[in-house]
């Protein structure tokens, strides 16, 4: 919607927003997820259903500053609003409704096609765009076959412009992310629960439309966190859809982040639950446990 639109359809513009916030709302409520993270999403909704001039000025003028500066928004939130403005839909609510389509998303940047995404998603399990711009710049994505360093480095200049605006000002390349114990806590929480936990119905891989895919929302150490078991296609091609989980975690100073947490077979880690891609420092925190137990 652009800014010379007459400011009746701008204003209904906010109320899809403030729609797509509500159902947000509702389906973590749903998922039984905190009493804080609910009431944000709906206060936010409230706050842009009373507003009085499209919020997409506000994202034009300042960008995701310009969202996060708005009463009741805060940087999460603001992220939310400023992908639906951007693309009409939301990663977040997607997820949360079960038809989330990654390699979808991963289509959306220049240079990546069909194939490409497939490969990315099922090789990586990469599910966003922010999880595309970690992988370009810890290494994964330039392990796998086709990617140089140039196609690696235009691909981060392309991610770097489309998420440039969702972003704080100064945000920084390295991604911080909560620690080690806490990821390998939630994976084992959530593994441990799953016969107690709400359920959402995948449309990918879910040819009889069963709601079968438990999910976690947690908070912990000022993260907050969603587990649930990985439906990508190299899960159900190898039997690990009740094996590998995919976390995410985000917080108000970082943008959305994600792992998958699988059990690693053969070497010295074998048995042990493992962070994919974060090998070697997860043989360092057993290691230091095994030292703590002597």
């Amino acid at each position: 919607m652009g800014p010379q639109q007459p400011v009746n359809d701008a204003l209904s513009e906010n109320r899809f927003v403030a729609d797509r916030l509500d159902e947000v709302a509702r389906l973590l409520e749903q998922q039984n997820a905190s009493l804080f993270r609910i009431r944000a999403y709906r206060d936010a909704a409230s706050y842009l259903r009373g507003l009085s001039n499209p919020v997409r000025l506000d994202y034009q003028r300042g960008g995701k500053r310009g969202l996060d500066d708005l009463p009741t928004i805060g940087q999460s939130i603001a992220a939310t609003i400023a992908e639906i403005l951007d693309t009409g839909a939301s990663g977040l609510l997607d997820r949360l409704r079960g038809a989330a389509d990654p390699e979808k998303v991963l289509r959306t940047v220049p240079m990546i096609g069909p194939a490409l995404a497939h490969q990315i998603h099922d090789d990586l399990g990469i599910e966003t765009l922010e999880a595309l711009e970690a992988a370009a710049h810890d290494g994964r994505l330039a392990s796998l076959k086709g990617f140089g360093p140039r196609r690696v480095e235009s691909l981060r200049h392309s991610l770097a412009d489309m998420l440039a605006r969702r972003r704080p000002r100064q945000a920084p390349i390295d991604r911080q992310q909560p620690s080690l114990a806490d990821i390998l806590s939630i994976d084992q929480t959530y593994r441990s629960n799953v016969d107690k936990l709400p359920e959402i119905k995948p449309r990918r891989f879910n040819p009889t439309g069963e709601t079968r895919l438990p999910i976690l929302h947690t908070e912990r150490d000022g993260w907050q966190f969603t587990a649930l078991f990985s439906n990508t296609p190299a899960a159900h091609r190898f039997g690990r859809t009740r094996d590998w989980v995919v976390i995410y975690f985000e917080r108000p100073d970082q943008p959305e982040g994600q792992v998958t947490v699988v059990t690693e077979h053969g070497g010295v880690l074998d048995g042990k639950r493992v962070i994919r891609g974060q090998e070697k420092a997860c043989q360092a925190y057993y290691e230091a446990q095994e030292q703590r137990s002597l």
